[in-house]
């Protein structure tokens, strides 16, 4: 049934979906949560058209319980909800605190497709649901082109898809959770999924927005959530430009210091304790990655140089290559940050000018899937770069393609390029060490932080944010990394 705006609100349900909700809060609720409770059940009923909800909370002020609480709340009223976040890690994560099953956005609403060249594509999957509720987590991390490719080397916007999947099918909203206080996408000042006014002109939505301010009383007892308070109160203060206030850190249990001469020792311990995929080092650049990851295979994990049986690598690039022809698996996608272990490395090999290794791989989060074989790229590997660049990409292509010219068409020359092995070669980097980006959605038991060189006069609002995002990765265990004096003075 299509929305009639100038329908009254039915406020009797919406005001037994606002009991139901805070009956499905583990505690007692916060004034915050409380008004949470009072817009989502009203927008939850209203006929208006294209609904949308955006629910900020800062690190401590109950949004994962208040989305548990939601998801629970229409599983009991028998309404239909789609969990998504922007990577496997962060869906996994959303996943566990919900109680049911996640997936990422781009799993979700995008289908490879056959070019008329021949090559492969990408469209927009239909959205064949109706009066669904789509849950979209960690919605901070979702750029306006961090979509796929949509032809050459320009991207899609995934927040333009996702809007577009979610209101094609009929009775849908879409409600988007996330952290303001976090790092935007890269390249970006804000995050553009949790700027509502823009969303209404861009989007034409009928919009709500919520704020989750106070802190749970039960979350204060935690030295890393009791910090990060601390250090967004700071936020607060700072201007958008030019130096900010330097954070004090109070240590604590959970919370500790750490000197660069006592880093291996801690590191050894920590995978005793918690296993590699329970630690993480988060860093500030893709540079200092590549050295901590070197230094943790070698001194740690007692691996040998280049890429080996058991190591865990995180995705860099979207690729739909190597899994279109597993039936068995119900997805096609190897997403951007998703995890990998190595099974079995098969073959070595190089060719134009770049090292190759086939490879026997799993997906970390998806530990029920088979394994399957992929051809990586092992110059990402240890590149200073994010990923493989621009030009890096089209010389591999002319390369790849300069091998196929005895087809003669064009199009034949680009179809058998972009399936070849070598030019759809996985794009990763190992993940023991990560930029706080890469991070970004995802939780450990244990996280190290290195702030790298940093001088008070650095300290702005850039930073202090990218210090907030790595703090809240820790679930139970923070170490800060060569931290001066001056930050618990």
């Amino acid at each position: 049934m299509p929305h009639d705006s100038t329908r009254p609100l039915d406020t009797r349900r919406a005001s037994e979906l606002e009991a139901r909700l805070l009956g499905q809060m583990p505690f007692e609720p916060t004034a915050s949560q409380a008004r949470f409770a009072y817009v989502w059940s009203r927008f939850i009923v209203s006929e208006k058209p294209r609904c949308a909800l955006i629910l900020r909370g800062y690190a401590g002020t109950g949004k994962t319980t208040s989305v548990g609480a939601v998801v629970r709340t229409l599983r009991e009223v028998r309404q239909r909800c789609v969990l998504l976040a922007p990577t496997g890690r962060a869906a996994k994560v959303l996943a566990k605190h919900a109680g049911q099953p996640a997936s990422t956005i781009h799993r979700h609403i995008y289908r490879p497709t056959r070019t008329p060249d021949g090559g492969t594509g990408y469209g927009l999957m239909t959205n064949k649901r109706t009066d669904t509720l789509f849950v979209v987590d960690e919605a901070s991390m979702i750029g306006e082109s961090s979509g796929l490719p949509a032809g050459g080397f320009q991207y899609r916007s995934l927040l333009d898809d996702l809007v577009e999947f979610v209101y094609s099918g009929q009775g849908c909203r879409l409600m988007l959770i996330g952290d303001d206080a976090q790092l935007p996408p890269v390249g970006a000042s804000l995050s553009p999924a949790l700027q509502g006014d823009a969303l209404k002109v861009d989007f034409g939505l009928t919009l709500a927005e919520v704020t989750l301010e106070d802190v749970v009383r039960q979350e204060l007892d935690s030295a890393i959530l009791s910090n990060a308070h601390d250090l967004r109160m700071l936020m607060g203060m700072a201007e958008p430009k030019g130096p900010a206030p330097l954070p004090h850190f109070e240590l604590g249990t959970g919370l500790q210091r750490v000197g660069g001469q006592d880093l291996e020792e801690l590191l050894v311990d920590l995978h005793a304790q918690h296993g590699e995929d329970n630690i993480v080092v988060i860093t500030r650049s893709n540079k200092r990655a590549v050295q901590f990851n070197q230094h943790i295979r070698a001194r740690v994990l007692w691996q040998e140089d280049g890429l080996n049986a058991g190591d865990r690598l995180m995705v860099v690039a979207n690729n739909y290559h190597w899994l279109a022809d597993h039936e068995e698996l119900p997805t096609n996608l190897i997403a951007n940050g998703d995890t990998l272990i190595v099974d079995r490395i098969q073959k070595r090999f190089e060719r134009y000018d770049t090292p190759f290794v086939e490879a026997e791989v799993r997906l970390a989060d998806q530990p029920e899937y088979p394994a399957f074989s992929v051809h990586i790229n092992l110059s990402v590997l240890t590149s200073d770069q994010a990923s493989q660049g621009r030009a890096e990409r089209r010389a591999l292509y002319d390369a790849v393609a300069a091998d196929h010219s005895h087809l003669g068409s064009k199009a034949k020359i680009h179809e058998a390029t972009n399936s070849d092995p070598c030019y759809q070669a996985l794009q990763v980097k190992f993940a023991y060490a990560l930029t706080c980006h890469k991070s970004q959605g995802g939780q450990w038991q244990a996280v190290v932080v290195d702030q790298g060189y940093m001088t008070e006069e650095r300290v702005d609002l850039e930073w202090l944010r990218w210090l907030y995002t790595a703090l809240t990765r820790a679930e139970s265990e923070l170490y800060l990394l060569n931290f001066a004096d001056t930050f618990f003075d």
